[in-house]
């Protein structure tokens, strides 16, 4: 990708291989994982298809739109670790300063939304807690996996 990872998602990377077996992996489509976790529409993504969607979002000037460089859709500096499978939103770490922002295809990109990755993790820590607890109306547990409603 030619930029330098955010200590925290290198140690999470180190720790997880996301990426699918070769050949499990779609090419047709924009981004390829284990779907249904953390959510329903979107999946963690292995290093391999965070280089494709990095590659799919990241501009020459640095970031896009080229004419708005305070209020920016993409910057080269945020690294995608959670997508949809068509690549129109997710989330990424900024390589600046380690925090968690998100982006949606036509929406307004959302950058400091967790101050850590270990903050979002500690996030998706409480979602679990509270669908193994019962209390979470749109998921259960059945059989060891994850329903989603």
């Amino acid at each position: 990708m030619g930029i330098s990872l955010h200590g925290d998602l290198r140690t999470w990377l180190l720790q997880n291989n996301l990426d699918l077996p070769e050949g499990d992996v779609d090419y047709d489509v924009a981004c390829c994982g284990f779907d249904g976790f953390p959510d329903e529409g979107s999946f963690f993504l292995g290093i391999r298809a965070m280089e494709r969607l990095y590659a799919n979002r990241s501009m020459p000037g640095g970031f896009d739109p080229p004419d708005q460089p305070d209020y920016p859709f993409w910057r080269n500096e945020w690294i995608p670790f959670l997508s949809d499978q068509d690549g129109w939103m997710g989330k990424f770490i900024d390589v600046r300063d380690g925090r968690v922002g998100r982006w949606f295809v036509g929406g307004v990109t959302a950058t400091g939304e967790y101050e850590s990755m270990a903050q979002y993790f500690d996030s998706v820590a409480e979602t679990l807690t509270r669908i193994a607890g019962g209390s979470y109306p749109v998921c259960r547990f059945t059989e060891g996996r994850l329903v989603w409603s």
